[in-house]
């Protein structure tokens, strides 16, 4: 998949596109139906396919104080966007600027003089630019002229009993509920959070339990604080089982201002400092609680290692 940062000419000379708009967060089952849309119109009428998407959500920089977490980061967007096939992706860097451009000036930059859209697919509750006052009958206005066809779609629905769309909303309310099974439902994949591997108080070393600290950047949406099975990816790509705890560690700190992410990588030892983790989460276990004496919290965690070992059928 070619990545593309430059709007100021064609990436393809000669040649049409067609494209789909949005910020893309979690790149969910959703999102892979308009995708594979795009796909198929574009094989359909000999054109280049593409998703245009931001260098950040358009929500932290127009209401940064409600902005919502983050279930994917620019470069996890990325890689999932280039497993669907897509022959590229355009990252348009959103700003203050970027944010009082006019719906119709931003469609004809970028669709018209960048990319010789021939068609756009945008589910049918889509909006745009300054405000928010583009949709999908801006879209049509300008394609009556610019020579593009628009392709709204209705959104997918959720089939696990809600009567509503799949969104990244609904996603991160399961997460919020530590249903981080559902989340992998809905997204496609499993949600996965990404940090470095900092030095912490090694306290689950002193445990016989040592656990690698993942600090996560503040803007990801993370699941409820509890006990998870999970693997822990390293940057070569090894996959290794783990019990992930994820909180304020109670038993020992009575006031803790943040939570924390410790993976305790099951039949492992080495080194993880510094090394950029990718850290999935397939089970939920337990909920977080305070444990009266260390020889019950030791007891809980032999258990939640057996635990994350049959979740994860190792």
């Amino acid at each position: 998949m070619r990545v593309i940062h430059d709007l100021s000419a064609s990436p393809w000379p000669g040649e049409r596109t067609v494209v789909t708009i949005g910020a893309y967060d979690g790149v969910h089952r959703g999102h892979q139906a308009v995708i594979a849309e795009v796909r198929r119109l574009a094989a359909q009428s000999g054109a280049r396919s593409a998703v245009i998407t931001f260098d950040r959500h358009p929500a932290s920089v127009v209401r940064p104080e409600s902005a919502p977490q983050l279930l994917t980061d620019l470069d996890q967007k990325l890689e999932l966007l280039a497993a669907t096939g897509i022959d590229a992706t355009v990252v348009v860097h959103f700003d203050e600027a970027q944010a009082q451009e006019d719906p119709m000036s931003f469609a004809r930059r970028v669709l018209v003089d960048c990319l010789a859209t021939s068609g756009v697919v945008v589910g049918d509750d889509f909006h745009f630019g300054k405000g928010r006052q583009g949709n999908v009958a801006t879209l049509r206005e300008l394609g009556a002229s610019a020579g593009f066809e628009v392709h709204p779609m209705a959104l997918v629905q959720r089939t696990d009993g809600p009567d509503e769309s799949l969104s990244s909303t609904s996603i991160r309310r399961a997460m919020a509920g530590g249903q981080v099974e559902l989340a992998a439902e809905l997204l496609g994949h499993p949600f996965e959070a990404r940090g470095v591997v900092v030095q912490g108080d090694q306290r689950g070393r002193l445990l016989g339990f040592p656990t690698a600290n993942v600090e996560v950047p503040k803007a990801t949406c993370l699941p409820s604080d509890g006990v998870y099975a999970g693997w822990y990816i390293r940057p070569g790509g090894q996959r290794q089982a783990c019990a992930i705890n994820l909180g304020r560690r109670p038993t020992f700190y009575e006031h803790a201002d943040h939570s924390l992410l410790e993976a305790h990588l099951l039949d492992f030892a080495g080194d993880l400092y510094g090394e950029r983790a990718k850290v999935q989460f397939t089970n939920f276990l337990r909920s977080e609680r305070k444990f009266e004496g260390i020889d019950a919290l030791i007891g809980q965690l032999k258990n939640d290692i057996d635990h994350a070992r049959t979740a994860l059928g190792i």
